[in-house]
């Protein structure tokens, strides 16, 4: 009788377990894998030209990747190539030509040794905008001097858009966007220096705030370039895409 109680018992508690809802196997835990850090690349001085003779030193083609930051000697040396480059010296003959009619500014006087007054200042104001803006403030503010092109699959007028507001903005060494404080600045101060060596009459308000509007405009023009080349030259010149 005993005996039967017990199996019973055991019948009983087998029942009542078995009628619970079945238990679900727990999921296995996955290690998510290691996070891996992207070294950013060293990218040289640009030095395919513009229609063939313009330089374009400072632009980074290839955004598409981290670009690592510019030392202080390499941003010197931007400012350096850029001013003894011969298409920029070719530049700065013509400029003085065209002031030489009609005695413009600066205002040296129309004879041969007025026009090699003329051919160094035209010479001095590049070279001194580039000189303090990827040199002298770009170092000290710690800011990239370069133009880095917008990125793959943007749109044409939000290039045209972002080409423009490079003016503004810029990248600093750790790569983030920032206000272009060297760019302006050293825009400003060649302007300035450029009294230095202007005559008096070319020394007036109206004639620094004449370079102003050509240097932003230049500014403008020469980011539009940088920006455009290389999507027309592998359109009509069908060269390959850098790899």
């Amino acid at each position: 009788m005993r005996a039967l109680l017990c199996v019973a018992v055991a019948l009983t508690a087998g029942l009542e377990i078995g009628s619970g809802a079945p238990t679900e196997a727990a999921p296995p835990v996955v290690a998510s894998p290691p996070a891996v850090e992207v070294t950013p690349a060293y990218v040289p001085l640009n030095e395919e030209r513009i229609l063939k003779v313009i330089p374009d030193y400072q632009t980074v083609e290839d955004t598409s990747r981290p670009v690592a930051g510019m030392t202080a000697a390499e941003k010197w040396n931007l400012g350096l190539r850029e001013t003894v480059d011969p298409f920029n010296i070719a530049t700065a003959a013509m400029t003085a030509a065209f002031s030489q009619r009609g005695n413009q500014t600066p205002k040296y006087g129309e004879g041969w040794p007025d026009y090699g007054r003329r051919f160094g200042a035209a010479v001095g104001d590049f070279g001194t905008q580039s000189f303090f803006s990827a040199g002298v403030f770009a170092t000290l503010l710690k800011q990239d001097p370069r133009y880095f092109r917008a990125a793959p699959g943007t749109g044409v007028a939000r290039r045209v858009w972002y080409s423009a507001t490079r003016l503004f903005v810029c990248r600093n060494d750790a790569g983030q966007p920032v206000f272009n404080s060297s760019n302006l600045l050293g825009m400003g101060a060649g302007i300035a220096a450029s009294n230095l060596y202007y005559p008096a009459a070319s020394r007036t308000g109206t004639v620094m705030a004449g370079r102003i509007e050509t240097s932003l405009f230049g500014g403008v023009t020469g980011n539009l370039m940088s920006e455009f080349w290389p999507d027309l030259e592998r359109k009509f010149f069908h060269k390959k895409p850098k790899s």
